[in-house]
């Protein structure tokens, strides 16, 4: 899983800069703990803890899915098919990806976890900024379905757990720094640097496609034939 690691912590990253236009604003007014012997950043660093929670959580689930897949011998066609889906999703428009948020079975999901996210920063301590993260996890976010995509193509728990937990990892450095420097972090330089998330993206395709494609290339798209499919599935 060399490539897939990487590619996890480079569209984590990258696609963190993305993401900080709809978990930003909950970053920057993260509270300042109560508690006397609990430091301003170590709730920052909290709140990112649970955001990898819940990234490695979906991840799990994901990888489950693409084990079945695997087992019934359809682990190629599913990373093609993904490649696909996400070279679409970059293709889209981002005013048309947009609207995607607007459909009402995302806004049940979205409006409550608001609601929850609100009420526990209220509460004002190391636990509510660890749920906060936790819960700022679950928000629909488009690079965490390309991040849920490589895990599903890992095809297995662990693997989509460590996929997403690689992508968690990945976006620390910059959600991080806007919960603590946010106000000194331009716009224009994030701008910048999130147009580099769909270059990683479009890369990951590609290799979802060449996995998928069976071309005998050692590491990205290795030859398996029937019988070490049959292996790989016991």
């Amino acid at each position: 899983m060399n490539i897939e690691i990487l590619a996890a912590l480079a569209i984590g990253f990258f696609g963190s800069f993305h993401c900080i236009g709809m978990c930003g604003p909950i970053a920057l007014a993260l509270p300042v703990s109560s508690k006397s012997n609990f430091s301003f950043f170590n709730g920052r660093i909290l709140y990112n803890i649970g955001r990898i929670i819940s990234y490695s959580l979906m991840g799990g689930l994901f990888g489950l899915i693409g084990m079945k897949f695997k087992l019934w011998g359809f682990q190629q066609s599913l990373s093609i098919i993904l490649g696909v889906l996400i070279l679409i999703f970059i293709l889209i428009p981002s005013k048309y990806r947009s609207k995607l948020y607007a459909f009402g079975i995302i806004q049940k999901i979205i409006n409550p976890l608001k609601i929850k996210i609100s009420s526990l920063f209220k509460k004002n301590n190391p636990a509510s900024l660890l749920l906060i993260g936790i819960l700022n996890g679950f928000l629909p976010c488009g690079f965490v379905y390309i991040g849920l995509a490589g895990a599903m193509a890992a095809g297995g728990i662990l693997n989509g757990i460590l996929f997403m937990a690689l992508f968690g990892f990945g976006t620390f450095p910059a959600m991080f720094a806007v919960s603590v420097f946010g106000k000194f972090i331009s716009l224009n330089f994030r701008r910048k640097l999130s147009r580099l998330t769909p270059i990683f993206a479009l890369l990951l395709a590609a290799i979802f496609i060449l996995r998928g494609l069976n071309l005998g290339i050692p590491y990205v798209s290795p030859k398996m034939s029937s019988t070490s499919q049959m292996q790989h599935m016991h």
